[in-house]
């Protein structure tokens, strides 16, 4: 896990590719133990890609969140029960009406235990017959993260009354909180 210590706590980072980065960081603001959200991308061959290149599809870059959290507050296999949970990791390439290599579902991991811990429960997943297909979650060394442009943080609580809000994000925060009740932050 990489930790940095906050002076009261130490904390870990994470990064996630679960389609839309927008749907990712709604849902994962409100977990219990987070503390910081940032949208991004990560997975490319381009140093520091922009919004316009990433829809492109020909970047190698997922939509991604890189989430800062406290583990004492909430493990990082919670952190994956929350992820698979709250998109289809079973379709390749795309989440809903969102297509390409950029919506890919996707875990970039910092260490050998986190890969460890994602590759099981990936295992137990697909053995648990609770998605319909397989799982085709990448499970990738996480080897550069480049922070999206400022317009595209926070963006669900800036925007909530935006369509792609109202009809996309607001159902996965929904899902969010109704699943994982005891997640959720006060």
């Amino acid at each position: 896990m990489t930790t940095t210590s906050n002076g009261t706590d130490s904390t870990a980072m994470i990064t996630f590719g679960a389609g839309c980065f927008w749907c990712t960081e709604a849902v994962f603001l409100g977990v219990k133990g987070v503390e910081k959200v940032v949208s991004g991308y990560s997975g490319g061959k381009i140093k520091n890609p922009a919004y316009r290149e990433i829809c492109t599809g020909t970047t190698g870059h997922a939509e991604v969140t890189q989430i800062t959290y406290t583990p004492s507050v909430v493990a990082y296999e919670t952190l994956l029960e929350i992820f698979w949970n709250t998109h289809d990791p079973t379709t390749l390439n795309q989440q809903g009406a969102d297509v390409g290599t950029q919506y890919r579902s996707v875990i970039f991991y910092n260490n050998e235990e986190e890969r460890n811990i994602a590759e099981e429960y990936k295992k137990q997943l697909d053995k648990s017959g609770k998605f319909k297909g397989r799982i085709v979650t990448e499970i990738s060394p996480l080897i550069n993260f480049y922070p999206a442009e400022e317009d595209h943080q926070n963006y669900y609580a800036l925007n909530p009354s935006q369509g792609y809000c109202q009809f996309v994000v607001r159902p996965k925060v929904e899902k969010f909180r109704k699943q994982f009740k005891d997640q959720v932050k006060d």
